[in-house]
């Protein structure tokens, strides 16, 4: 799923609902400009037992940002939001605690949003 032309501005809350199919290995939430230019690249692993932030800028990675705190469940809905400033990613994720990775891109909007691998988004709102 591609969403274009979204504004997602400093201080809004992205609120993500989602399922992960019963075999999903991974599933990534991307939020930036373009499909070049990617300022949270969201990685949910369950082959890797990881969390992998990362950034991408004119079509080239940044250095991934690794948590081991995987709380997702295969086939199971969850819910995270997402806010940030122009310094930070908060990302709360669905059993209440916090992580957080750099704002590279250093913008205070953002309008490009995409989701790859083997989930379901379920809802979506910002506010």
């Amino acid at each position: 799923m591609k969403v274009q032309n979204m504004t997602f501005k400093e201080g809004q809350e992205f609120k993500i609902r989602i399922k992960p199919k019963d075999d999903c290995s991974r599933f990534s939430i991307n939020i930036g400009h373009d499909s070049e230019n990617i300022a949270l690249h969201f990685n949910p692993r369950f082959d890797d037992s990881v969390i992998v932030c990362n950034s991408m800028s004119g079509g080239c990675w940044g250095e991934e940002h690794r948590d081991e705190n995987l709380c997702f469940s295969r086939g199971e809905e969850s819910k995270f939001y997402i806010n940030f400033n122009y310094e930070e990613f908060y990302i709360k994720l669905p059993d209440g605690s916090m992580m957080s990775f750099p704002n590279r891109l250093g913008d205070v909007k953002y309008k490009y949003f995409d989701v790859g691998g083997d989930a379901r988004i379920v809802g979506i709102k910002i506010k």
